[in-house]
């Protein structure tokens, strides 16, 4: 949503975070207040809770029939529709699909460096393609090359490893992979500056596990817990505008909250 200037859901996560409800609402034109328990209107929650779990990054009614909307009584026949409303009211993020995947197309087609306005570029050098993020991080793409699809159209491939078999064999990808791919990186950077923040500050870090720092203090030190959540809060100078939230526990060993 911060990369593509989706404005309506960056409100949601700076305010109540109810995405689920939030996205039910604007995809069927629902008021949020009507979605909660007790109310008929609460069955869209679970429409909207699989579209935001299923359909970030283009995905169709194959990602909601994995992600489980089969089990969670919905029917086939519905997910085209649930698919075309998330979309609908997801605008920018689907431009923001386009918009990678054609420039990764121009930039390796042509070797010109494309960039979007979300201040991602796209550049290529006689090995790889590269994608610029925010945070100057790169992302390489190895031996990137273009082949038509079955409509013609330029379809981008690169050598890596297949997540599957495991074996380094030549990967198609579209734009709704590399925007997941780019968010993912975007996510890990902010948690990289949480992280700076945290030990500038003094604070001992032990690991972390994906998006979750542990920290060792001592239970009569001056250091707290809502001063790590405001630490980790605070937005790199990469971020404008980026809305960022955590939440924490204190205790004797690690676990899973």
């Amino acid at each position: 949503a911060w990369l593509a200037k989706e404005e309506w859901r960056l409100d949601v996560f700076r305010t109540h975070g109810k995405i689920y409800e939030a996205s039910a609402s604007a995809m069927f034109g629902v008021d949020i207040g009507l979605i909660k328990k007790g109310n008929p209107e609460y069955a869209l929650r679970a429409k909207g809770k699989v579209a935001e779990l299923a359909l970030g990054y283009q995905g169709a009614s194959g990602a909601l029939i994995q992600m489980g909307a089969l089990n969670m009584g919905l029917k086939e026949e519905e997910l085209p529709d649930i698919v075309k409303r998330w979309r609908a009211s997801n605008r920018r993020i689907a431009d923001l699909w386009y918009g990678v995947e054609r420039a990764a197309v121009e930039c390796v087609k042509t070797g010109i460096t494309v960039t979007l306005s979300c201040g991602v570029s796209f550049a290529r050098d006689e090995k790889c393609m590269t994608i610029l993020l925010p945070s100057g991080r790169r992302l390489f793409y190895n031996h990137p090359r273009l082949i038509p699809n079955e409509r013609g159209y330029d379809s981008l491939w690169f050598m890596g490893v297949n997540q599957s078999s495991r074996k380094w064999e030549a990967i198609q990808t579209y734009g709704g992979k590399m925007t997941e791919n780019i968010v993912q990186a975007v996510a890990r950077d902010c948690l990289a500056n949480a992280m700076r923040n945290l030990s500038e500050a003094g604070y001992k870090i032990n690991f972390h596990i994906h998006d979750e720092v542990i920290l060792e203090v001592s239970e009569d030190g001056p250091q707290s817990l809502e001063e790590a959540v405001r630490l980790m809060c605070r937005p790199p100078s990469w971020a404008p505008g980026l809305p960022l939230n955590a939440d924490g526990f204190t205790g004797s060993y690690y676990k899973k909250e």
